[in-house]
């Protein structure tokens, strides 16, 4: 469930991890919140409280044309964290329960019920609870970049650790017809944090239900703020394919195009399933249009990643499927 707006067809830059004064260890008040989205440029928030729909009811008045607030909750559970966007108004979901237990099956199906979606959060976070011991599988989508504890330095060791435990797994789950998208949060809790990261996602309209559909798809890429544009596309003959579609791509040559802007000086690096496989600097100006040529036969995906110069990450996207014949 969210409070409707009024955007057509086309990418949406939010933030699905975001905390109030009502969740441990935050002070933003929902006025604040909804200010701090709208000052760095976010089109859609998800307010995903610790264990509470107490605020449910004060986003309604805060949301508008310009911003779309979906509803959810941040689950903490005893191993592992885990964000139920999308869930009905006052909806709560037992958080009371660790891996021993046997039960983590039974409480993201409540959040489908009702249309909503189930991500694994911050799975390597450095403290007791936070590191997620509960497979993926049961998940739609995993957190792979949570911005919380800096937020001028929003990418860490432990964010790196996300990254490669999901980007080993991507090519098993394209290949057995089931991925899981990567996801990029700021996990607000303090002012400066809103934003940094944020999901850009592709979605027919600016309604909870679309841009859930289109997380869920992986038509999405993460980015560390809004200055960072990015469009990555691989074409075939007549055929091409963006972000998280799958480009039938027959036996012939794959031309994967990457447009990247605000971004001085960094880094390209082009990733399949064999790894890393193309490096290209940016120009000092942080704006480029790169090519790669690929075919079928020797990749499963493409997908990039973007760093500044010191390694910090720009963005990084989903992957592009290409399908063999």
């Amino acid at each position: 469930m969210g409070i409707r707006r009024g955007r057509g067809h086309g990418w949406h830059r939010g933030d699905c991890h975001v905390h109030s004064a009502r969740s441990h260890g935050a002070e933003l008040t929902p006025e604040q919140v909804v200010a701090g989205a709208r000052a760095v440029g976010l089109d859609f928030i998800a307010i995903t409280e610790h264990n509470t729909s107490d605020t449910h009811a004060a986003w309604g008045p805060l949301a508008g044309d310009d911003l779309l607030v979906i509803l959810g909750q941040e689950v903490t559970t005893r191993t592992g964290h885990w964000l139920a966007l999308g869930i009905a108004p006052g909806q709560v979901v037992d958080w009371r329960y660790g891996i021993r237990d046997g039960v983590i099956d039974r409480h993201p199906e409540q959040v489908r019920a009702v249309g909503g979606l189930c991500v694994a959060a911050h799975p390597h976070a450095p403290y007791p609870s936070g590191v997620f011991a509960y497979p993926f599988d049961g998940f739609d989508v995993v957190e792979v970049w949570n911005g919380r504890w800096r937020s001028d330095l929003p990418w860490n060791a432990d964010n790196e650790a996300a990254l490669a435990e999901w980007g080993r797994g991507l090519a098993a789950g394209i290949h057995g017809g089931r991925w899981r998208p990567a996801l990029g949060c700021s996990d607000t809790h303090l002012a400066g944090q809103l934003g940094v990261p944020h999901t850009v996602v592709l979605a027919e309209e600016s309604t909870t239900a679309a841009l859930l559909a289109g997380i869920r798809a992986g038509r999405s890429w993460l980015a560390g703020s809004a200055a960072v544009e990015l469009s990555l596309t691989a074409a075939t003959g007549d055929a091409s394919a963006g972000i998280g579609q799958r480009l039938e791509t027959g036996d012939g040559p794959i031309v994967v195009r990457v447009d990247v802007r605000g971004v001085p000086s960094g880094t390209v690096t082009f990733h399949t399933d064999r790894g890393t496989v193309h490096r290209v600097r940016l120009p000092d100006g942080g704006s480029g249009a790169l090519t790669w040529r690929t075919d079928a036969a020797d990749a499963v995906f493409v997908r990039v990643e973007v760093r500044h110069p010191a390694g910090q990450m720009a963005a990084l996207t989903n992957p592009v499927v290409l399908a063999g014949p």
